[in-house]
């Protein structure tokens, strides 16, 4: 006679909830990896004051600077595009250079006052459009006359808020056709912000 009784279940296997442990578990580790990525980059943000140019392709420096179109990306959000120049029957060029304040403040793009907000030679002028490639010191033979120099200073003057855009018109007459030009834009901050250089050449 068989004594041992047979089981009428069958043993639930523990695999399943030490599983759903583990999986529980990697996904919390993955989720504060990201969190500390996440604050590690906006911490080296914070500390070079979000002024730093952010850029895939060109990087917008003197020595690699960016084309016709082209938008300079900041760390804190703000944004500047430079047209391409169109052409003018009279021989002149007009271009625009557009700000897109993304930041979470106030910013003031043209600086304290508008004498000193726009310059045809550059220097530190919040806006320089000058004759000549970005790394040439002077026009290297070329000439350019700003014909609306007062225009663009008057429209870089007024405040520019959060979350808006400004554009600001520049006509230009070069000496020559074919002539290249440098746009460097340097937005006033309190704290440092990286100069944005374009290159153009009027055709």
């Amino acid at each position: 006679m068989n004594t041992d009784p047979t089981p009428t279940d069958t043993p639930t296997a523990d695999t399943p909830r030490w599983l759903k442990g583990c999986a529980v578990a990697a996904l919390c580790l993955l989720g504060l990896a990201a969190l500390g990525a996440w604050a590690l980059a906006e911490l080296e943000k914070g500390l070079d004051g979000y002024g730093q140019l952010e850029q895939s392709g060109p990087s917008g420096s003197v020595a690699d600077p960016l084309g016709p179109g082209a938008t300079a990306r900041y760390e804190d959000g703000l944004k500047i595009t430079v047209s391409r120049p169109r052409a003018e029957p009279d021989g002149t060029y007009n271009l625009t250079v557009t700000y897109d304040n993304d930041t979470d403040e106030e910013l003031r793009p043209g600086g304290a006052s508008a004498a000193s907000a726009v310059s045809s030679y550059g220097g530190s002028a919040p806006l320089a459009v000058r004759a000549g490639r970005s790394l040439d010191d002077s026009g290297s033979g070329y000439g350019l006359n700003w014909l609306n120099e007062e225009e663009s200073a008057a429209a870089l003057m007024p405040p520019l808020g959060a979350d808006r855009k400004r554009t600001v018109p520049v006509r230009v007459r070069p000496s020559a056709k074919g002539a290249p030009v440098t746009v460097a834009v340097t937005p006033p901050t309190a704290g440092f912000r990286e100069t944005a250089h374009f290159q153009l050449t009027l055709d």
